[in-house]
């Protein structure tokens, strides 16, 4: 069993004095289902399971009465077996966006505290037809990600000695010693080719087998494909699928802006546009938006048509690629294009970490790679593949006053280090980026507003 750190947030949830309902949402195949059946496990005495993707009969249990006490009666026709304990019952809904009486019915259990409720569900956003169906303001909404670095490699045997070390060394900024800076950097080059989906990851943990995680990643990347075969309105299928398959180009290029023009000749975003979305509210890419001046807040100089795309698993982009590319990236021999694979597993990791995706590029000269607001202020971001190396865009922003920027952070294969303004950390120390609790970007939690909301 993996070790995830939304066991930790669930159970935060759980114990906060008003919770209500939780929605967690996430792409396919994150281990959604495995992590709350999990957390019911060690956590409640009666735990009732709905799938609905499984078994659409359990749609029925929502039809007529919504009340929480007509929902029980049902509950417990269903599963007789079951003796439910008030106070220490889980009900579970799983797959729910194929019960749309599901999803409404959460306003009405948000009311019954003799027992907790937890949906989840992948392709949540993507029928907007049936977004009055979501009770806003009775429901607490969590987004699970693939594994990210520190939970892969809990998933290799790295102990939390060995953490707890890599952490000090971040915050007190010293030297890895350099046998465990190396093994770090192949660790982290093993998780940019294997990627954090759970599947995938306890294949490779447990053969060491690159034919194998390729066969797995490839069969994810069908699963989604079928996903748009399946759900995508019928005009939208061929372009949803197009645009799926020009990620790799996209990223591939010198100026990895996204071009319509990539995915075909002639095409526009009137027409792609729609597909770009269907596949970002799939859980399966990310925008990394561009921006317009370096001001806080960040969010409020977004450029709307300027944004790269990112998958959010690199693991699964590499799959995407010709065989033999994952070896390729871990000797080192991809040249030009690795670039790209290392810019999209920082993107992974900041996501994970909550930070939004923001770049900026005012010319075609000079384009930075993320921005993010680190202690308190903007902070721009240079990833390198490669060794240190000296960036004229880092330097140009980072000497020009009128972007007002004074703090940056060179992401490579070097140590730990510091140098006027600039932060060089080793590549594998992204997982200690924490979003300020400031943040202008980053909006607070229900339980966080709620503090401050008298009884």
């Amino acid at each position: 069993m993996l070790k995830r750190k939304i066991t930790d947030k669930l159970i935060k949830w759980k114990n906060s004095s008003k919770r209500h309902p939780l929605l967690i949402d996430g792409a396919r195949q994150v281990g959604k289902t495995t992590a709350v059946r999990e957390f019911a496990r060690n956590n409640y005495k009666t735990f009732y399971e709905l799938n609905f993707l499984e078994n659409s009969g359990y749609a029925a249990i929502f039809s007529g009465d919504l009340d929480a006490s007509s929902i029980l009666t049902k509950l417990s026709l269903a599963f007789p077996s079951v003796n439910r304990t008030d106070g220490s019952t889980l009900i579970f809904l799983d797959e729910i966006q194929h019960c749309p009486n599901g999803r409404t019915s959460l306003k009405f259990l948000a009311e019954d505290e003799r027992f907790d409720v937890i949906a989840s569900g992948s392709l949540l956003g993507l029928n907007h037809s049936e977004e009055e169906s979501f009770p806003v303001g009775y429901i607490e909404t969590m987004e699970l990600f693939p594994l990210d670095f520190e939970e892969f490699l809990w998933a290799m045997g790295i102990g939390e000695d060995i953490i707890r070390y890599l952490r000090d060394c971040y915050e007190n900024r010293k030297s890895v010693e350099n046998f465990i800076h190396e093994t770090m950097l192949k660790y982290f080059t093993t998780y940019m080719v294997t990627g954090g989906m759970p599947a995938v990851v306890q294949d490779y943990a447990k053969y060491k087998d690159y034919a194998s995680v390729l066969h797995i990643q490839r069969d994810i990347i069908a699963g989604y494909k079928k996903d748009v075969v399946k759900y995508a309105e019928d005009n939208e299928k061929a372009r949803i699928l197009r645009t799926f398959d020009s990620i790799p180009s996209q990223l591939s290029k010198a100026n990895k802006k996204f071009q319509y023009s990539v995915i075909g000749q002639g095409s526009r975003s009137r027409e792609y546009g729609t597909a770009l979305l269907w596949l970002k509210d799939a859980g399966i890419i990310s925008f990394c938006k561009n921006l317009s001046s370096l001001q806080v807040p960040l969010s409020g100089f977004v450029i709307g048509d300027e944004f790269k795309t990112y998958m959010n698993d690199a693991g699964l982009l590499v799959s995407m690629f010709e065989d033999g590319t994952a070896m390729k990236i871990m000797q080192g021999e991809l040249g030009l294009f690795k670039g790209a694979f290392y810019e999209n597993i920082i993107a992974q990791c900041l996501k994970a970490n909550g930070f939004p995706l923001f770049y900026f590029s005012p010319s075609s000269s000079l384009e930075i790679d993320f921005v993010i607001m680190y202690r308190n202020s903007p902070c721009i971001i240079e990833v390198k593949s490669g060794e240190n190396k000296k960036s004229k865009s880092l330097n140009t922003v980072l000497s020009t006053e009128k972007y007002g920027v004074k703090q940056a952070i060179r992401f490579s294969r070097n140590n730990v280090g510091e140098s006027d303004y600039i932060l060089s950390l080793p590549l594998y120390m992204v997982m200690f980026l924490e979003v300020d609790s400031s943040n202008p970007d980053s909006l607070p939690t229900a339980d966080e507003i709620r503090k401050h909301i008298p009884d």
